[in-house]
């Protein structure tokens, strides 16, 4: 047997982790490990890429979450000084039904169980538990928690609630162990807890970074996070420096005494095959006027344009139509125009300032019929091909540019007509720019801002520099990091923390339409 992460932290965990999905996976596959996990704090942002990067090294993904739930109901709002707002657990995707049934949890969390952090309850889990392995999480479960108090009823009592609403075989004690005090209480809780009521254990290492090295620069973030300084005495802060990815090794001579919570690892990780299948279209069906089907009716909206657009010299412009329809539907695209069609006409209805296209669109004399492009493409030359055809993979991109001044309408306008649960608005990630992580390290060691600021301003002014690159091309950037150990540790620190997601903000249009939710 041998051991898996099933309890770690990337940079979805913003400001809480520095473990870069990339160097986290590398470092698994060094180690010699064959699986990992990834359960982020209540959100699920990195899945697809730590997906995709697993693949890509050889690694089995394991796709989860460390979910925040409510001491009550997620509904209770009510402020309160008691530390259990809310406690962790962490869920694994076993299934693809899993999978889905753990994006519904977090999405509840946000969508009315928000309270400090996005919360779920009891009833949540019960809706939504198939296909799900769930483990006990970190001092701050609840087991945890009340084992800390000396409560060993109630943590009896809290295991047995979980084991019964996800399965026997489907909830594990966690046990942890990174030099704290409670920890080494708490184990001895979860063992007997195990031995009475024959819950299975497991062991994991509650990894923010990668490597035990990166603990300072994970210190500064914590810093960053909570606007304080490194010296400043009553911040948060993680004891010791054992919150990295560790070796099966490390991991069982940590606990010689549970060697079966070690081998548990491994065959949670068999158990959990989750396949993700990418460019599948789940177009939704646009519904058409009775009479028509999508077909037929993209065909009538097209040739009216053209006459609209052309007059008299529709003919000549035809032949390219009838080529591109054909197209177009052979590929399955027929529903996909007519829906990109509706919600401009809906805009340039309701005078929503409309652009007049951009990108390889504007090659098409369908979305010029259509009226989603106001550019002719054939006196310009432009080609079709460069935006659709058959050996694209990939979904055709219309860009389209609504003014900000009604942009929101037309958004309200898809939902009503699709439904709410079908269309949502995309997330974007403000990250630790060159410039910025400079800046933002420098305020947590409490330099002086002239000193910041010079560093900053060493750096050249591309949106895209590294400080990295800026250290190759910029003299006055290497002058200054030799010039002081104070600076060349700022550099340091801000080097390791460069690129990290640093908060996050609703796309200001990016947005899906689903066939489903």
């Amino acid at each position: 047997m041998s051991f898996v992460h099933l309890h770690t932290h990337t940079q979805y965990s913003l400001k809480d982790a520095t473990n870069k999905i990339s160097e986290y996976v590398a470092r698994v596959k060094e180690l010699g490990q064959n699986a990992c996990a990834i359960t982020d704090h209540g959100v699920m942002y990195g899945c697809m890429d730590f997906y995709k990067e697993c693949k890509a090294q050889g690694i089995k993904p394991i796709l989860g979450c460390e979910v925040y739930v409510a001491p009550g109901s997620r509904l209770d709002k009510e402020l309160s000084q008691d530390e259990n707002r809310y406690y962790h657990l962490i869920l694994l995707a076993e299934t693809n039904e899993g999978y889905q049934n753990l994006v519904k949890i977090c999405s509840q969390g946000f969508i009315d169980g928000f309270y400090y952090k996005p919360r779920v309850d009891v009833e949540t889990l019960e809706k939504y538990h198939e296909g799900l392995i769930c483990l006990s999480a970190c001092l701050a479960g609840e087991v945890a928690r009340h084992l800390m108090k000396g409560d060993y009823e109630a943590a009896r009592q809290t295991a047995r609630k979980y084991r019964d609403l996800f399965g026997a075989d489907n909830y594990c004690l966690e046990m942890q162990d990174h030099g704290i005090a409670a920890q080494g209480t708490v184990n001895q809780g979860i063992m007997r807890l195990h031995q009475e009521l024959g819950i299975p254990i497991v062991v994991t290492n509650d990894c923010h970074y990668t490597v035990e090295e990166d603990h300072e620069a994970h210190d500064v973030l914590l810093c960053m996070q909570g606007n304080h300084l490194l010296t400043d005495k009553d911040r948060r802060r993680y004891e010791g420096t054992q919150y990295y990815v560790k070796s099966e090794k490390e991991m069982r001579k940590l606990f010689p005494y549970a060697e079966e919570a070690i081998d548990n690892t491994q065959k949670i990780a068999d158990r959990c095959n989750v396949e993700i299948r990418f460019h599948e279209r789940k177009l939704p069906k646009f519904d058409v006027p009775e009479g028509y089907d999508s077909w037929t009716y993209l065909n009538k909206l097209c040739k009216d344009g053209l006459v609209r657009r052309y007059g008299d010299e529709a003919e000549k412009a035809r032949a390219q139509l009838e080529e591109e329809l054909s197209v177009i539907k052979s590929m399955g695209f027929v529903d996909y125009f007519l829906i990109v069609w509706d919600f401009i006409n809906y805009a340039r209805q309701h005078d929503i300032a409309v652009g007049p296209g951009r990108g390889s669109a504007a090659g098409s004399i369908v979305a010029y019929a259509l009226q989603i492009t106001n550019i002719e493409p054939l006196n310009l030359d432009l080609l079709f091909e460069r935006f659709l055809n058959p050996e694209r993979v990939t979904m055709p991109d219309i860009d389209v540019d609504i003014a900000d001044v009604g942009r929101q309408q037309v958004i309200e306008y898809v939902s009503r007509k699709y439904g709410e649960e079908c269309v949502v608005q995309i997330v974007t990630f403000g990250t630790l720019g060159a410039r910025n992580v400079i800046r933002d390290v420098g305020r947590a060691m409490d330099m002086p801002y002239a000193i910041c600021d010079a560093v900053a301003k060493s750096i050249p002014a591309d949106p895209k520099i590294t400080l990295k690159k800026a250290m190759e091309i910029s003299p006055d950037f290497q002058k200054l990091y030799e010039s002081s150990n104070e600076i060349k540790y700022l550099v340091d620190m801000a080097t390791q923390l460069e690129g990290l997601p640093r908060h996050t903000s609703m796309h200001a249009a990016g947005g899906v339409i689903s066939q489903k939710s």
